[in-house]
């Protein structure tokens, strides 16, 4: 504990800033990495030789403007201040950056500044800072490919598990391990009724994982709120992109994005606080 809270949740905040332009290279890259690696495993079961392709990860390469190839300096890549000086174009070829770069910086920052305050410089404050990047990256990787990967799913689903049993959590461990099985099982049965009545596929595996990671955190009795308040922001977002015409090919909208929000909503008003906002 550093003493004042305010204090406290400036030094969160400013660290946030410096982990979401980290999570931004995450957002990008790791879904890159993982088509990289299923065309080796691919090409090594058909005996085929692996393409012979330069070092791909979150450290290298060197991060370069998508349309010019214009290496991002160091003064380029200050979280928000360096967007806002550049007035979100590229300083070579004045190519637009998103405003979504400097959103995801500021999200992450807001929610670690809140951890500060609410739990201070502490190891339950650095768990639940945790959970929160982890969150803010499986929401956008998932809504830009629909894919929640094991590499972000599966360790925060044992960090859970670790905080209850270290008491970083509220949770007692029984209800942490609880909820991770009845968070799995339960998405599990919903997606197996809904293929064998219609044929299809109304979710994918990764969003097991997650709903047993976010029981793992908040414990078994926190399953009904969290998985009421996904379903009620789905709704209301996806008859928003209906009516706007908005929805991508196929009418596809991922379900990740969704538990993680509610998640991230647990944590800063409680399970409790989900049933009391949607009016149950």
């Amino acid at each position: 504990m550093l003493g004042a809270p305010w204090l406290e949740a400036a030094l969160g905040g400013l660290l946030g800033l410096l982990i979401g332009s980290f999570l931004n290279v995450v957002i990008h890259r790791l879904p890159k990495m993982m088509e990289r690696q299923w065309a080796l495993q691919c090409a090594e079961l058909s005996g085929q030789p692996a393409a012979d392709e330069p070092a791909f990860n979150l450290v290298t390469p060197r991060s370069r403007c998508p349309h010019c190839g214009h290496p991002i300096r160091w003064h380029e890549n200050i979280p928000v201040l360096s967007w806002l000086a550049l007035r979100g174009r590229c300083s070579a070829c004045r190519a637009p950056i998103s405003a979504r770069y400097p959103a995801v910086e500021l999200a992450t920052g807001a929610l670690f500044a809140w951890c500060g305050w609410h739990w201070g410089w502490t190891l339950p404050g650095a768990a639940w800072c945790l959970f929160a990047a982890l969150l803010v990256a499986l929401t956008l990787i998932d809504w830009d490919t629909t894919l929640l990967p094991d590499d972000l799913t599966l360790p925060l689903l044992w960090a859970g598990l670790l905080a209850s049993a270290l008491g970083w959590t509220p949770v007692p461990l029984a209800q942490a391990v609880w909820g991770a099985v009845a968070g799995y099982l339960s998405l599990w049965a919903v997606y197996w009724a809904f293929k064998l009545a219609t044929g299809k596929e109304g979710m994918g595996y990764g969003d097991f994982k997650l709903f047993a990671a976010l029981g793992a955190w908040f414990g078994w009795p926190a399953l009904v709120p969290i998985i009421l308040m996904a379903s009620v922001i789905g709704a209301v977002v996806g008859i928003g992109l209906k009516l706007t015409a908005g929805l991508r090919e196929g009418g596809v909208v991922p379900f990740g994005p969704f538990l993680a929000l509610a998640g991230l909503t647990a944590m800063v008003f409680g399970p409790g606080a989900i049933l009391r906002v949607i009016g149950l």
